[in-house]
Order: structure tokens, then sequence, then C-alpha cells
């Protein structure tokens, strides 16, 4: 009975956190017009349904980052969500593995040099072998979480060049991190580190399927009713 009423409380919790991400998408499709106003509402639904399951208030800074498009284009975006703000529009590199100008392939393997998708929560900065680096969480079992082990971190590279991008027809590759322009890469992992959310995007259906940030509402409102209909019947069957 704890077990289902503690499932029903955070069922109410994420049906209110969706409905706030619901009514910010139209706000945030206006600061970055080219961006798929379908994935930015799955990213604040992720960060919402992320904030209920964790009992804390949504982080304020949230990036998307669109791996359906090429990456020649910009697809990453940077959200001021408290000041309302579009921080930062980049281009963002992918792993080797991952493909080529198109993403193709996603990993959650060591080895894999492929991107991973899904949801994570930024931790702190560090000064590495690609210089001014982010650690990134990834929140989602068997989707992204091995990206602390494997290493898996924002950073700067000078294969992230546009013009160079324009000649080859691509951005040059990572070992699976969403590397960024060094001209900027510093200005976007300070308004990313510490707690803020990056919600990385590809119409995969199996992930689309199982995360348990997106559409948290219907999963949780099926969670509850299994749950209850299990104490009913323990109840009836009692002595």
């Amino acid at each position: 009975m704890r077990r289902t009423l503690a499932c029903f409380a955070l069922s109410l919790l994420s049906v209110c956190a969706t409905a706030q991400a619901q009514s910010n998408v139209a706000q945030l499709a206006k600061l970055a017009p080219d961006a798929n106003a379908q994935v930015l509402s799955l990213a604040l639904e992720a960060r919402a349904c992320a904030a209920a399951s964790l009992g804390q208030a949504p982080a304020p800074r949230l990036a998307v980052i669109d791996y359906s498009l090429p990456s020649t284009t910009p697809r990453l975006w940077v959200f001021d969500l408290a000041a309302n703000k579009l921080l930062f529009r980049e281009v963002v590199a992918h792993g080797q593995g991952t493909g080529e100008n198109l993403a193709r392939n996603f990993s959650n393997k060591d080895g894999s040099h492929q991107s991973s998708i899904g949801l994570f929560r930024t931790a702190d900065t560090y000064i590495g072998h690609n210089g001014y680096s982010l650690r990134m969480q990834g929140l989602e079992p068997g989707t992204n979480d091995a990206a602390m082990s494997r290493a898996i971190v924002m950073h700067g590279a000078p294969y992230v060049n546009v013009k160079m991008a324009q000649q080859k027809g691509r951005l040059g590759r990572s070992w699976g991190c969403p590397a960024l322009r060094p001209e900027v890469a510093k200005q976007v992992i300070d308004s990313l580190k510490n707690g803020q959310m990056i919600f990385s995007y590809y119409p995969n259906s199996n992930w689309l399927a199982k995360s348990p940030f997106i559409h948290c509402q219907d999963k949780n409102k099926a969670l509850v009713a299994k749950m209850t209909a299990g104490a009913d019947r323990r109840v009836a069957s009692a002595p």
C-alpha cells in the first residue's frame, strides 16, 4: 500500500510537471524557431519528469541536441528557462561510430565511439585531454548511464569547424562526446555546469518507448493502475 501511495504521489507530480512543460513549448519555439517543436516538447517533459522523480525543482538551464539533423546544421540549443532566453545555438559533433554527416547509430558501450541519446544531468568541470570539459551523468539505465565511465563529456575541439565542414560535407567527429567549437566551448560549458540538463534526441522507437522520462505521465498512470489492482487483489483474498 505504501508503494502504491508513493507511486500515486509521483504520478501527481509528473502530471503537474508535464502540464507546465507543455505550456513552455510555445515560448521555446519562439526563441528557437529552427528547432523542432516536438523535440523541444519531449525535452521539457523529460526535464520535468526527472525533477519529479528526483524530488527536486527542475533545473533552470536546458540544452537540447537534435541528432536527427545533419552535423553541418546548428542542432544544439541552450535555454535559460528561468529567464526565458536562448543562450546558444550551435553546431555539435557526434561520435565516429555514429555516422558521417547524419547520425545513425547510438550506443552506451565503451569503445563504440558512438554518441548516446537520452537525458543527462551535468556535473563538474575539469581540464583534460580535450581541455576544459564538462562531465555528464546519464540518467537512463541501459541508454546512457555509462557516460561517466566512458568519459562522455562536453568539450571543445578544433575539428568542430564550420568552414572545414563545408568542404568535407560534415563536421569532424568525436569518440562519442558532444564536441563544440573551441570559440564557444567554455561559455557553453559554464552555462550548463553543476546540475543542469542535456537532452539528446534521435527518433529511436525503442528508446522513446522505454525511456523513463518520455511520456512519463502515461507510464506512471499505468504503474499506479497496476499497483492499485495488485493491492485490491491482495485485500480481496485476505482472510
